[in-house]
C-alpha cells in the first residue's frame, strides 16, 4: 500500500512559482532598450519605460502585504522611476530578493489573513494575502508580461521563450 504524497505548503508552492515567473519576467525586462523608454504603441498605451518600471515594482506589493495587516500609501515614499534598463533590472532584482526573504519568514496561516491597502481613509482593497500573491502580483505580472512581449515584437526585438518557444527562440528547459 502506498502512502499519499504530501502537498507542499502554500508558502513553498508560492515561492517555487514566483521564482519561475520572476525568471521569465527578467528575461523580458533585459531586452528593453533604454533608448526606447519613451516609445508607446498607441497614445492610450503605457510607454515602454513606464511598463518596464511597473513590472519591476509589482512584486513589492506582496512584500508590502507581508509587513503588516495594512499599508497606508500616504505613508509610503515612492521611489523615483527608473530611467534606464539597468535601473529597471536593479529595482526588479532587489524586489525579487526581498520577496524571497519575506516569504521565507511566513507560514501558511499568514496567507489567509486579510491585508488592506489604503491611502488615508480611502480603502483601495482588502484581500487575503493569498489573493494578493495570486491576483495583485502573479496574475498582474503575467498580464503585463504579455503586453511587454507585444511591445518587443512591434519594436522588432527578439521575444524570449516564456511558456513554450517563441518565433525567436526555443523553449526554456
Amino acid at each position: 500500500m502506498s502512502t499519499p504524497a504530501t502537498q507542499p505548503s502554500l508558502q513553498t508552492a508560492l515561492s517555487q512559482e514566483l521564482k519561475r515567473e520572476l525568471l521569465l519576467t527578467r528575461r523580458l525586462l533585459e531586452r528593453v532598450p533604454t533608448e526606447q523608454f519613451g516609445w508607446q504603441p498607441h497614445p492610450k498605451s503605457m510607454k515602454l519605460g513606464t511598463l518596464a518600471s511597473h513590472m519591476a515594482n509589482l512584486v513589492g506589493f506582496l512584500e508590502m502585504s507581508l509587513q503588516g495587516p495594512e499599508t497606508d500609501l500616504a505613508t509610503v515614499t515612492p521611489l523615483p522611476s527608473p530611467t534606464t534598463t539597468d535601473e529597471v533590472l536593479g529595482r526588479f532584482d532587489l524586489n525579487a530578493e526581498n520577496i524571497h526573504k519575506a516569504l521565507a519568514d511566513v507560514d501558511d496561516a499568514t496567507f489567509h489573513d486579510l491585508w488592506t491597502m489604503r491611502r488615508g481613509e480611502q480603502v483601495f482593497m482588502q484581500l487575503p494575502r493569498a489573493a494578493v500573491a495570486r491576483t495583485l502580483v502573479l496574475n498582474h505580472l503575467i498580464h503585463h508580461r504579455g503586453q511587454m512581449s507585444v511591445y518587443l515584437r512591434l519594436l522588432d526585438i527578439p521575444v524570449p521563450a516564456i511558456y513554450g518557444g517563441s518565433a525567436d527562440e526555443a523553449p526554456v528547459r
